[in-house]
């Protein structure tokens, strides 16, 4: 019966007024902490006022321009860049492999592990060798080695080529246009500032021209923080990051771009089993009599990545509402950390306890109205010492002088 009697209890607040200045300062420096964190860092800051479009729709269309000299050859945009579409990811090539004259037959593998001293060595093994199938024959070459079928000559990575040094002049253009579906706002990179006429002198600069689309690939691999020569040697991947975030409570135009640069295989680069970016390709031919040959070639290059993110935010009430609800609620942190420190860390915890918890049991209540008026105006003195204790002016509210 005893724990049917506690289950069917009724708790109600008792306020008590604690004149303490330690306890007055607490409490008051902790509301003034929330009250600033809201107004500051979640309205101010972070703008909890506004609904938010994270959902941004792009397109980003680039070019490439510049000339560049490699084995004797002039190299203009269509034999350096590749895909040629002018997308959002794409390769500037700055040193290749050729092995040309290729065509289908029968020829040696050139791979030192292809070694043999007789055919049987040539039949234990895979046969897909990389380079084609192994037709179970050792060969003579300027040394025995097994057989292959494919395209013949096979190719021999390890040579030593040079770089296109003139890749580091070369220019990127990006044309970037975002919309913000939520609120149906579209706007592009190429700023209403912008005149064709400075287009075509300008080269972006963080500090100098901050919003020219116009990239020099130097300049990117710089600001990622890399060395050109050392990425032109081995390949490796470049992001160029377009940033947009915009207060559409403001002018549409201060809703402008930022470009921000990283090298996104900084990993690979470290490892010495494929560091770098490379890749094959090869170009196809015919002879006269119609049979076909090709030219293989082993592509290091720099792929550069645009990636476009951002948000929009906008005034709407309903976050307004809400947050300002939260700021009022969290106030009232202040007052718990209060009760806990006043229960069990302030000389006269105990007298506050007898005052803040009371228990009322229903056979103990007087019938009489001015007997329960006079139980609240009665005088206690506490276990401790005496103090001085007054009715305050809030309904049902104690006060207690220290």
């Amino acid at each position: 019966m005893t724990c049917i009697a506690d289950f069917f209890t009724y708790e109600t607040t008792k306020s008590v007024v604690v004149k303490s200045w330690t306890i007055g300062v607490i409490n008051r420096a902790v509301q003034l902490l929330i009250i600033t964190y809201f107004v500051g860092w979640v309205f101010i800051h972070e703008k909890a006022y506004q609904i938010r479009d994270t959902a941004i729709e792009s397109s980003v269309v680039t070019k490439v321009k510049g000339l560049g000299m490699y084995s004797n050859r002039v190299m203009d945009v269509a034999d350096y860049v590749t895909p040629p579409q002018g997308s959002s990811v794409f390769v500037i090539l700055t040193k290749l492999i050729l092995t040309e004259n290729q065509v289908q037959g029968f020829c040696p593998e050139m791979e030192d592990k292809y070694s043999c001293k007789n055919d049987s060595q040539c039949t234990g093994r895979s046969r897909n060798t990389g380079n084609g199938y192994l037709t179970g024959r050792c060969v003579n070459y300027t040394y025995r080695t097994c057989e292959i079928q494919g395209w013949c000559p096979t190719e021999i990575d390890t040579v030593k080529v040079p770089i296109m040094y003139e890749a580091e002049n070369f220019t990127i253009f990006i044309k970037n246009s975002i919309r913000f579906p939520l609120f149906n706002f579209e706007k592009g990179n190429l700023l209403s500032n912008l005149t064709s006429d400075h287009i075509k002198k300008c080269h972006y600069d963080p500090t100098t021209s901050p919003h020219c689309p116009i990239f020099r690939v130097g300049d990117v691999v710089r600001l990622a923080g890399q060395n050109f020569t050392k990425i032109a040697e081995k390949g490796g991947v470049i992001g160029i990051k377009i940033g947009w975030g915009c207060d559409l409570d403001r002018s549409w135009d201060y809703c402008i771009p930022t470009y921000t640069f990283t090298r996104l295989d900084s990993i690979s680069e470290k490892n010495n089993v494929s560091p770098g970016y490379n890749f094959r390709y090869a170009k196809y031919y015919k002879h006269e009599n119609g049979s076909e040959y090709r030219t293989l070639l082993k592509a290091y290059g720099i792929r550069i990545d645009v990636l476009v993110y951002g948000n929009a935010g906008k005034f709407n009430i309903i976050p307004t509402l809400i947050n300002c609800v939260a700021a009022f609620t969290s106030v009232g942190v202040g007052t718990v950390l209060c009760d806990i420190i006043l229960l069990n860390f302030l000389k006269g915890a105990d007298q506050y306890k007898a005052k803040k918890f009371e228990e009322i049991s229903e056979v103990n209540l007087p019938s009489d109205r001015s007997a329960s008026t006079e139980m609240f105006k009665s005088t206690q003195t506490l276990s401790g010492g005496r103090i001085d204790e007054k009715q305050s002016t809030d309904s049902g509210a104690f006060s207690i002088g220290h």
